[in-house]
């Protein structure tokens, strides 16, 4: 059992309190090498063989994040994850969270709570309490599950981190975890990924990669034969699997925006490569787009912008055409113009003064368009934002949008919960959560948008082109989408439904088949020890 003082303080847990919990670490050898995909595929498929399973990541960098059941902050991918497990997100899952707000610092998060901005080199420094933190999260998850499968962050072969570090190598070897080491060979060069990435590491490090994963092929295995032959022989690791490239997958971003376009059958154009030298089968994608006319919306792409995903219900519908515009992007005309959540509002809401958005929107509403702001967005739309705490920098105001009678003043404390109700205009049930670090006030909110058993929430203005809330996630409900979309102006028709949360379902279960077809399991069984494998 681990002492309270120890989870409080961050403390590492003794030896004699340590549980020898069975786990296993995906870790990449670049970035974005389809480490949190692979293993919320691999949480789904351990869930379905009956394993009580949970996700964990002990540091993420992320503005993707997530309210979680204890009432705190952690990465997107580790809530993705838990879906793929079938349980509620915790905080214990992803301990340590960095939310960058410039260039050189981040907001530092621990057991989902601010502990307040660190630059790059404090950050660095802190690290050797952080660790702490980490493990005594790890713990607690082993004392409630049979296995835990361990995300990776960025890549072991950065060695200019490996000091002190509790991401990759640093933390696999603190608790003796095997690690799978990921290769994207849609990249090219996967043999020198693979094998100079172990080059990198020390011997110590190096016994822990007990099998490697060349992911997103697209073409004839036995093409890779020669090369998975030689690369067993040269550093006597197997091949634990080839994962193909899916065509149309959608698993929620773990930080960056995805530009793919989402819909046009999900696919995007025919390629090669270098190792498979196979054209991409045009097969087996997503298609949801109808010839139909679409709902044009249009979303700043703000430079701190945070939970993007807050769109995917819209990117993926089959009536909506959703477009990020950025830097230098041409601002067309729209339906509905999306104002994001931000980690910096000021700075961002700077960025939108300097591309000329403030004209762009005010001809957009005396068009007739319609306007929502989110989180961040929801306090641009109003008439000014104060920071007297200097939470995004130095202490100060300034002006807003002015599109509505509201002021925002920016506070210390986070407000972070995950809440239900209904849009008032409609009834149509929403859910969302909410992670805000300020108080609105103001004449505006009179109008409130949004009933959440009984708290008002948000406004609506009073000639209804105009709708702010601080819940993130309110397009993923189907009833709050349909309404909100039609008050955007779709026209109500059957075949233009979508359910988001099934197709969510779908996906990750996309990769925990394609995982079960492609992974050598009885190898993996070994390598985890699992007692029953089939």
């Amino acid at each position: 059992m681990l002492r309270l003082e120890n989870i409080v303080t961050g403390q590492a847990p003794d030896a004699a309190e340590k549980l020898m919990a069975r786990a296993i670490m995906i870790q990449g050898a670049t970035s974005n090498a389809g480490k949190s995909v692979i293993a919320a595929g691999l949480c789904r498929l351990l869930a379905k063989k009956g394993i009580r399973i949970a996700p964990f990541k002990p540091q993420n960098m992320a503005l993707n994040s997530a309210v979680t059941v204890d009432g705190g902050e952690i990465g997107r991918s580790q809530a993705v994850q838990a879906l793929a497990c079938g349980i509620l997100p915790h905080t214990d899952m992803n301990p340590i969270l960095l939310k960058p707000n410039s260039d050189k610092g981040a907001q530092v998060i621990i057991n989902g709570q601010s502990i307040g901005n660190m630059n790059a080199v404090e950050y660095h420094a802190f690290k050797k309490t952080a660790i702490n933190h980490a493990l005594a999260a790890y713990h607690r998850l082993a004392g409630q599950y049979d296995m835990i499968v361990i995300e990776g962050a960025g890549s072991p072969a950065e060695i200019n981190l490996r000091e002190n570090d509790i991401a990759n190598m640093g933390f696999a070897t603190a608790i003796d975890c095997p690690v799978l080491l990921v290769a994207d060979i849609d990249r090219g060069g996967v043999f020198a990924h693979l094998t100079g990435t172990l080059d990198c590491l020390e011997q110590n490090e190096r016994e822990q990669v007990r099998g490697f994963l060349i992911n997103r092929f697209r073409g004839d295995r036995s093409l890779l034969e020669s090369g998975i032959d030689w690369l067993t022989r040269k550093t006597s690791i197997p091949t634990l699997g080839v994962l193909p490239f899916l065509p149309g997958l959608h698993i929620e971003a773990e930080d960056a925006v995805d530009h793919r376009n989402f819909h046009a059958n999900s696919e995007e154009a025919d390629g090669t490569t270098t190792e498979g030298l196979s054209l991409r089968s045009a097969s087996g994608g997503l298609s949801l787009r109808l010839a139909s006319e679409k709902l044009k919306v249009v979303v700043p792409r703000i430079p701190r912008i945070s939970n993007h995903t807050d769109f995917d219900a819209l990117r993926l519908h089959p009536a909506v055409e959703l477009e990020f515009v950025e830097q230098g992007d041409c601002k067309a005309a729209c339906d509905l113009v999306i104002l994001p959540g931000s980690k910096n509002t000021m700075n961002d809401l700077r960025w939108l003064v300097a591309n000329d958005w403030p004209a762009y929107i005010k001809r957009h509403l005396r068009y007739g368009g319609k306007l929502i702001g989110i989180c961040g967005g929801y306090q641009m739309i109003g008439s000014k934002i104060h920071d007297p705490h200097g939470i995004e920098g130095d202490p100060g105001s300034m002006d807003g949008l002015a599109l509505m009678d509201f002021e925002t003043t920016l506070q210390p404390a986070k407000q972070l919960k995950r809440v239900s109700g209904t849009l008032i205009e409609s009834n149509a049930e929403v859910t969302g959560y909410e992670i805000h670090a300020g108080f609105t006030e103001g004449t505006a909110l009179e109008r409130p948008a949004i009933d959440l058993a009984g708290e008002k929430e948000g406004v609506i203005s009073a000639d209804n082109q105009i709708l702010c809330t601080y819940l993130h996630g309110v397009f993923d409900h189907d009833s709050a989408r349909r309404a909100l979309l039609e008050w955007a102006g779709l026209k109500a028709r059957q075949d233009h439904q979508f359910d988001y949360r099934q197709f969510r379902q779908q996906q990750i279960n996309r990769v925990a088949e394609m995982l079960e077809q492609q992974l050598d399991y009885q190898q993996l069984a070994a390598i985890i020890e699992l007692k029953n494998p089939c």
